[in-house]
């Protein structure tokens, strides 16, 4: 039985509020190929390589799927030591939001809670490779969808 409600008349003139609701985090995909295996010498200083990427699938009505791909490459001179790519993804309500509020919600909000997740799962994969702990630097993804969307005024000057 659902309940309805009439508007009451200060509610009736006013927009609808928008809401962005997490409702499951999951890792979708990911995987680690170390082509020479863990052969970490004293001198082990590799080139880390990272790649970011978002997606956004609808999965009914007004539920987002936000896919954050983190792609890590790590270079001992010319060799791959090991490449490792996660798919780490979200369940987001996203409700009456406008289309700069979409925006940011999946090029910045979103991302930022997914990252900590993805984070933790190369961590643990390139651990369970026999290589060194890698930890991630924080990432500002303000200052990314900012990069990549010139013109688009930034939440400092909201």
């Amino acid at each position: 039985m659902a309940i309805q409600s009439e508007p009451t008349p200060a509610a009736a003139g006013t927009a609808p509020t928008p809401q962005l609701a997490l409702q499951a985090v999951y890792l979708k995909d990911c995987s680690f190929e170390a082509p020479q295996g863990p052969r970490v010498t004293n001198d082990w200083n590799p080139q880390i390589g990272l790649d970011l990427n978002t997606a956004v699938n609808v999965i009914e009505g007004d539920l987002r799927e936000i896919v954050l791909t983190v792609t890590v490459s790590a270079k001992q001179g010319e060799q791959t030591a090991f490449l490792v790519e996660v798919k780490q993804a979200g369940a987001f309500v996203m409700q009456n939001l406008s289309n700069e509020e979409f925006r940011r919600a999946a090029g910045v909000i979103c991302p930022g809670v997914l990252f900590p997740y993805a984070r933790a799962v190369v961590s643990s994969l390139v651990g369970h490779g026999g290589f060194p702990q890698l930890l991630l630097p924080p990432v500002n993804f303000e200052a990314l969808f900012a990069a990549n969307n010139p013109g688009t005024p930034s939440a400092a000057q909201n």
